[in-house]
C-alpha cells in the first residue's frame, strides 16, 4: 500500500530555521484522533526552536515537526473512539498526560509530572495532519472564528493566569505585553476588573494592549509607573499582579507596586535564577501562584467568552499560507507583531 505524505515543517537538524518537507500522514492508533489542519498560529515556545537558542537546543531532538497551536478538523478516528465524529471542528489540549499520577487523578492535569508536550516531545501541528489521543480533542463550536480558536492554546495560557483570582472590581498589573499578556488585558476586563495596566518596553506590542481595552500601557523605558498609578487612581497598589514576562526586574516591580495581602500569577519563563525580596513579599503577605499550561475547564471558558462579546481578535496582525512560514516567523522575531496565523487549507 502506498504511503499518505503531507506537508509538514519540520525542524530536520540542529541548528537554525526550519524546512517544509514532505513526510508520511501519521495514523491514529487505538484511542487516537486524526485532525486535518485548517490554521495554526506561531507561538514564543516555536520562536525558540526555529531560532534554535539554549531552550530549544535542550528540549528537542530533531527531526521533528513542530508547532501546538491549531484548529482542524477530525479527519479519522482511531479504533475505540467514541463521541466524536468525522467532520466535527476541533482543536487539541497540547499537553498530553499520564491520566496515572496524583494530580491526573485530581484533575489537576496542569501538574502532571509525566506530562508530554505537541511539537516539543512528540510531532505537532505545523502540517497537514495532526495525531493526539482522543481525550485531547477539544470540540470547537462552528461559531467560532477560526483565526481565533488557532490560537486558543496561548488564549488558555492567559485565561488561566488571569482567572486564578477574583477580577471583580480589581486593579491589575500585567508585566509583559507579549501576545498573551495583550490577551490578558481582554480577559481581565470582560471578567470586571476596575483598571488594567500593562508594562512593556515594545511600543507596538504596548499599542496592541490600548486596543484590547488597557487603561494604561506603559513603557517602562520611559514612564514612571507610579505617576501612571495616582493617574488611575490606585492609592494603595493593585490588586492583582499577572508576569508574563519573565524578567526579573519586571517582577520585582510589580512586588514593589502590589497592595498588602495583593495576589501574583507567574506564567514569564525567565531564562536564569530571579532573585526576590522575600521580606517585602512577607511584610506584604504576598500570595504567589506558578502558572503552567491551562486548566481543561479553560478550553470552555475561552469558548464562552468568545461567543459572549470578548473580542480577541485584534491581537492578530499577520496572516500567511504555509507556504510563506519564513515571513511569519520573521514577523515574530520582528518584535513588531501579535498572534501570527499561517493558513492550512489549499
Amino acid at each position: 500500500m502506498c504511503e499518505r505524505m503531507m506537508d509538514a515543517l519540520v525542524k530536520p537538524v540542529a541548528g537554525p530555521g526550519l524546512e517544509l518537507r514532505q513526510v508520511p500522514v501519521p495514523h491514529p492508533e487505538a484511542g487516537e484522533v486524526l485532525i486535518r489542519v485548517h490554521k495554526t498560529a506561531i507561538c514564543g515556545s516555536d520562536v525558540h526552536i526555529y531560532n534554535w537558542d539554549p531552550w530549544a537546543r535542550e528540549h528537542i531532538k530533531p527531526p521533528m515537526v513542530i508547532g501546538h497551536e491549531y484548529v482542524g478538523e477530525i479527519a479519522e478516528l482511531g479504533a475505540g473512539v467514541t463521541g466524536l465524529r468525522i467532520g466535527q471542528r476541533v482543536s487539541g489540549e497540547g499537553h498530553i498526560t499520564c491520566g496515572r499520577c496524583r494530580n491526573c487523578h485530581n484533575g489537576n492535569i496542569q501538574w502532571c509530572k509525566n506530562t508530554t508536550s505537541v511539537g516539543v516531545d512528540r510531532d505537532g501541528a505545523f502540517a497537514e495532519y495532526v495525531c493526539i489521543p482522543a481525550r485531547n480533542v477539544i470540540r470547537v463550536p462552528e461559531s467560532l472564528p477560526e483565526d481565533v480558536v488557532a490560537f486558543f492554546d496561548a488564549f488558555g495560557n492567559a485565561a488561566h493566569t488571569a482567572l486564578m483570582w477574583n477580577l471583580v472590581g480589581e486593579d491589575v498589573l500585567i508585566t509583559g505585553a507579549g501576545p498573551i499578556g495583550i490577551i490578558a488585558v481582554g480577559i481581565c476586563k470582560y471578567a470586571g476588573a476596575r483598571r488594567v495596566v500593562i508594562t512593556d518596553m515594545n511600543e507596538y506590542r504596548l499599542d496592541l494592549a490600548r486596543k484590547m481595552g488597557a487603561d494604561a500601557a506603559v513603557n517602562v523605558a520611559e514612564e514612571d509607573l507610579t505617576q501612571i498609578m495616582h493617574k488611575q487612581g490606585l492609592v494603595e497598589g493593585f490588586d492583582i499582579g499577572l508576569e508574563m514576562s519573565g524578567s526579573g526586574a519586571a517582577l520585582g516591580q510589580m512586588i514593589s507596586v502590589m497592595r498588602n495581602g495583593g495576589k501574583i500569577s507567574l506564567l514569564g519563563i525567565a531564562n536564569q535564577p530571579v532573585p526576590m525580596d522575600m521580606n517585602k513579599i512577607i511584610s506584604k503577605g504576598l500570595t504567589l501562584q506558578g502558572i503552567y499550561g491551562r486548566k481543561m475547564d479553560n478550553w470552555h471558558q475561552m469558548s464562552y467568552m468568545v461567543q459572549g462579546g470578548l473580542d480577541v481578535s485584534p491581537v492578530i496582525t499577520h496572516r500567511f499560507p504555509y507556504t510563506q512560514f519564513e515571513e511569519g516567523f520573521a514577523a515574530m522575531n520582528s518584535g513588531r507583531s501579535g498572534k501570527v496565523v499561517l493558513d492550512w487549507t489549499k
